[in-house]
């Protein structure tokens, strides 16, 4: 709440006094002004100390579920891309395995005749091709000319065909590269994206948590409801059955308005895209038992031996449950009565 100064005595109340009073000196009425500044600015401006009250756990928890909703298609898209990129790489790499020995026949054959015209230039063969060239019969000198033509074509057709085979494989993992390229921007656009959301969840969860140990989350809710925020269904049916707290308990319902113990289970799992059946000791034959130190939000809490209650873990040693008639859905300590096992959907 803003503090306001006390209001100065307005002239006019002092009018019966004036004639009687001494007249104020120059200093008196300038001081008085400024006090009256002081004290309009302060009005206006709503006091240096005004207390700026913090959000309520609703805001804070909708600000969060905005931030979530957004960073959750992120985290799917990264996914997705990360997927991808490390195929495209398999698939890159598979094809630079098989063009580097075609590439080294090239540098080979390149090399062989480098090596030949390296001799012929030597003068190593040109007795033969003096033989060749001086050949009297035009006849002889076509034969000749002819077989090295041959033998020129072969070894070209032996190299073309590692050439082109390599050429092929080159233009299959070009576009692979590119891909690569391009994926790799993208996951680096994703991360820092899902970073800056990420942040930006972090710091709600602190304000979050600070009005919680304010006790702003009120008797149902006494602690933060999930303790963090999960993905996936899981987080789906955690946020579900946390934001049901509140509603009464009413046997046999299964929401919107109201539910029981086990009917709470199956609409908050329902909403993540899994079928429970509306039994406690059923939905504990359908879900896989886990240990206390594996549990996580989203796993139900079985209670009694006779299994006829049971809850949903949120973390930080909590559970949510719609527990009798008269008591709407509300958390409490997962230890706050016996427990018989857990399950995880």
């Amino acid at each position: 709440m803003a503090h306001h100064a006390p209001r100065q005595p307005s002239d006019r109340s002092a009018l019966p006094d004036r004639r009687m009073a001494a007249p104020r000196s120059r200093w008196s009425r300038c001081t008085t002004a400024l006090v009256a500044l002081i004290g309009a600015t302060v009005a206006l401006t709503g006091g240096a100390t005004a207390a700026h009250a913090d959000p309520s756990v609703a805001e804070i928890e909708r600000r969060i579920d905005e931030d979530w909703n957004k960073l959750e298609p992120v985290i799917e898209q990264h996914n997705a891309t990360r997927q991808d990129l490390a195929a495209k790489r398999r698939q890159a790499t598979a094809l630079a395995r098989r063009i580097a020995p075609l590439q080294r026949q090239v540098d080979q054959a390149m090399d062989q005749v480098t090596g030949l015209a390296v001799e012929a230039y030597k003068g190593e063969h040109i007795s033969a091709v003096n033989a060749l060239l001086g050949s009297r019969s035009p006849s002889d000198l076509v034969g000749q000319l002819e077989l090295l033509d041959r033998f020129a074509q072969r070894q070209q057709r032996d190299v073309r065909a590692v050439v082109d085979l390599r050429d092929e494989l080159a233009a299959r993992k070009a576009p692979l590269d590119e891909m690569v390229g391009r994926l790799t921007r993208t996951e680096a656009q994703l991360a820092a994206k899902k970073q800056q959301i990420d942040a930006e969840i972090d710091r709600l969860q602190k304000l979050r948590l600070k009005v919680y140990g304010s006790g702003g989350g009120g008797a149902l809710r006494p602690a933060p409801c999930p303790a963090g925020y999960p993905g996936g269904p899981a987080g789906t049916a955690v946020k579900f059955a946390c934001a049901q707290i509140g509603k009464p308990y009413v046997w046999g319902a299964e929401g919107p308005g109201a539910y029981d113990c086990s009917g709470l289970m199956l609409a908050a799992w329902a909403k993540a895209g899994e079928s429970l059946p509306h039994n406690a000791r059923q939905q504990r034959q359908v879900t896989a038992r886990v240990s206390r130190a594996e549990l996580r939000p989203g796993d139900l809490v079985f209670y009694y031996p006779d299994l006829h209650h049971v809850g949903m873990y949120v973390g930080d040693g909590w559970v949510v449950h719609a527990s009798r008639a008269g008591m709407p859905v509300r958390m409490k300590r997962v230890d706050d009565g016996p427990v018989n096992s857990y399950g995880r959907v």
